[in-house]
């Protein structure tokens, strides 16, 4: 079907209830109805456990997501992204009917492309009447734009006409973008949101030359976190949990020295740098900085990055570990000269 007419015409979406009692959410649903949907959208409710969910192909329970107006999301530490298409059921019968016979009563596709569609899903060859005869034994499965990657090359990739897979059945073996649980778990990645990472300095707001600066994180923010994605028509799913590993301090400016010299403090349950407190002025910061000029006028950019380590398991015993992730966000630390510093 040519891009224009995947694009032009859009059936209505169909709008279910669903319950749920556990951390997982679940939709009982037929897929399909807009064309050009990627996902269903679901958010529950902590007191009865209902849930809304708007047709389409994957559920994500993003209920142990991280959250806060900081949170944003991993970046690979290599080159690798999540898929930017995949196939997964769309359409009933009915729906696949109500998607393309519009499409070609417009008649804007031409003549040739409307008889050879007409010819594929309506005169038996291979499709007769839209699989009508099947209803309930299967679904027609189409190409779905991962949120977020509509103008990535890769999304290209999955240009395979619309086709019909009975239930139970395996997806045709030339195409390898069918959804699986480990496709859940890298959609999933995508979603993975974890906490901002500005960090507490003592001394606060101004510090000054050659005096160590403590570092350190509310470690109670920085909990794993996940994302499960399922397709519940095909019964299967994938969760998705990222956990911090480490922080990376970067001064903003080569005249500075990092605690640890490296400038990557390790993270012990949960627990990242050591908060200051009275009587540890003599002591080395387990996680701080050294800066060795002043900041004049400005002031330098610290930069502090997450570390995530990030792993899946799935449906049928599947999983696996994913590339690592990292999360970062700078604030600005004003160093003043000082001849003597009493502490």
């Amino acid at each position: 079907m040519p891009a224009v007419a995947r694009i032009t015409v859009c059936a209505a979406v169909a709008g279910v209830a669903v319950w749920t009692a556990g951390p997982v959410a679940w939709a009982d649903f037929v897929p399909g109805g807009n064309g050009t949907g990627s996902e269903t959208q679901v958010q529950g409710d902590q007191h009865d456990q209902k849930i809304s969910a708007t047709a389409g192909a994957v559920v994500y329970d993003r209920s142990e997501n991280g959250a806060g107006r900081s949170a944003g999301p991993v970046a690979s530490v290599t080159a690798w992204t999540p898929p930017a298409c995949y196939y997964a059921p769309k359409y009933s019968p009915d729906q696949l009917k109500a998607y393309l016979e519009p499409i070609w009563e417009a008649e804007s596709t031409g003549y040739e492309w409307d008889a050879q569609q007409r010819d594929k899903y309506v005169n038996g060859h291979p499709y007769k009447d839209f699989n009508k005869d099947k209803e309930g034994e299967g679904y027609w499965w189409d190409s779905y734009v991962t949120p977020g990657r509509a103008g990535d090359p890769g999304a290209l990739d999955c240009d395979k006409p619309i086709f019909w897979v009975d239930k139970g059945a395996a997806p045709p073996a030339d195409t390898p973008q069918a959804i699986t649980p480990a496709i859940l778990a890298e959609l999933a990645y995508n979603e993975i949101r974890v906490p901002g990472t500005e960090v507490t300095l003592a001394p606060a707001g101004v510090t000054k030359v050659n005096l160590p600066t403590w570092a350190w994180l509310d470690g109670a923010r920085f909990r794993p976190v996940s994302v499960t994605a399922s397709v519940p028509v095909l019964g299967i799913t994938a969760t998705t949990t990222a956990e911090p590993v480490s922080l990376k301090i970067d001064p903003g400016t080569a005249d500075a020295e990092t605690y640890p010299a490296s400038g990557v403090c390790a993270i012990n349950g949960g627990r990242i740098g050591e908060a200051y407190a009275k009587g540890k002025a003599d002591r080395t910061p387990p996680c701080g900085v050294k800066y060795l000029r002043s900041s004049g006028d400005g002031s330098y950019r610290l930069r502090a990055t997450i570390t995530w380590k990030i792993h899946w398991t799935g449906t049928g015993g599947t999983g696996g570990d994913l590339p690592e992730g990292t999360f970062g966000d700078t604030q600005d630390v004003t160093v003043q000269e000082i001849q003597a510093v009493n502490r």
